[in-house]
């Protein structure tokens, strides 16, 4: 009896996000198969974003005999920075604020913008004892590392968001 209870509660909850329109997450689809990334060897989610597409990027200037990539994404500024935010009574670091911040733009060869610049930001707090110095250390990398990592499926989205090459 317990089970039957079980099953349909099971089957009511499925029935019900359903019919809200809930669905899972599916891999992203693109408006493109090709693109070149800017600065194709400076910064790390440049070197990110050339990894997630793999050999869908082609380089910007296309080798005699192929196409040229159909949209560009140019990473206009990738800033890491460590700002103290808490210091105990004795002027001893408590905390700190780490923030990565990129700038992007994605347009077609002939110049049209498909997405202005636009701005992605993460931020992480980070306390510090001075006792453990290497380990806040580790910490600080793995921060930026998750930091690094959220931006690069934010921009992966906003990328996906664009469901055509052509436009005003």
């Amino acid at each position: 009896m317990q089970r039957r209870r079980v099953l349909a509660a099971a089957l009511a909850a499925t029935w019900a996000l359903s019919g809200c329109g809930f669905t899972l997450r599916r891999a992203p689809t693109f408006a493109f198969q090709t693109l070149a990334v800017t600065p194709e060897t400076n910064g790390l989610v440049a070197a990110d974003l050339i990894r997630y597409f793999g050999s869908a990027v082609v380089p910007l200037a296309p080798i005699r005999g192929s196409a040229p990539p159909q949209v560009i994404v140019d990473i206009l500024q990738e800033v890491r920075e460590k700002n103290v935010v808490g210091i105990n009574a004795s002027g001893q670091v408590r905390e700190f604020q780490l923030n990565i911040r990129i700038r992007f733009r994605m347009r077609t060869p002939d110049g049209r913008e498909l997405i202005a610049p636009t701005e992605i930001a993460q931020q992480r707090d980070i306390s510090f004892n001075e006792s453990a110095v290497l380990a806040k250390e580790a910490e600080e990398v793995l921060l930026f590392r998750d930091m690094q990592a959220d931006i690069l499926q934010q921009l992966v989205r906003r990328l996906a968001a664009i469901k055509s090459l052509d436009g005003p």
